[in-house]
C-alpha cells in the first residue's frame, strides 16, 4: 500500500554526485521512516541512510559525510543526495519504507521495497 519507486540512478565519474529520489506509488509515506539500502554483484545487501518521520538520519559509515538523506514532505519525495562518489559505490540502490519500531539499519525492518535503481561510478 505505500509502494516506493526509486529514479535518478545513472553513471557518473568518480567525484562526481547524484541524487536520487523515491516517491511512493499509492499512499502517502510522509509518516513512515524511509530507508536507502544498495547492493553490488556478489554481496549482500547494504544499509546506506535512512531518515524518519521526524526527520531524524541515519548513515552507513561507508558515506557519512559524503550521502545525505532529506525528504520534502510537500511533494511526498525522500532524496538521497550522493558526493564525491566512489567506484566501491557503484551497485543497485533501492528505497524501502519502513514497518515501525526503533531499528533502521537492517532490510527486516522495512516492509516494501522499490525495483531499484542502478548507479555506475567510472574511475
Amino acid at each position: 500500500q505505500v509502494q516506493p519507486v526509486e529514479s535518478g540512478g545513472g553513471m557518473v565519474q568518480a567525484g562526481g554526485s547524484l541524487r536520487l529520489s523515491c516517491a511512493p506509488s499509492g499512499r502517502t509515506f510522509n509518516n513512515y521512516a524511509v530507508g536507502w539500502f544498495r547492493q553490488a554483484p556478489g554481496t549482500v545487501r547494504e544499509f546506506v541512510a535512512a531518515i524518519r518521520s521526524d526527520g531524524n538520519t541515519y548513515y552507513a559509515d561507508s558515506v557519512q559525510g559524503r550521502f545525505t538523506v532529506s525528504r520534502d514532505v510537500t511533494k511526498n519525495t525522500v532524496y538521497l543526495h550522493m558526493n564525491n562518489l566512489k567506484p566501491d559505490d557503484t551497485a543497485l540502490y533501492y528505497c524501502a519504507v519502513h514497518g515501525g519500531g526503533s531499528y533502521y539499519h537492517g532490510p527486516e525492518y522495512y516492509d516494501y521495497w522499490g525495483q531499484g535503481t542502478r548507479v555506475t561510478v567510472s574511475s
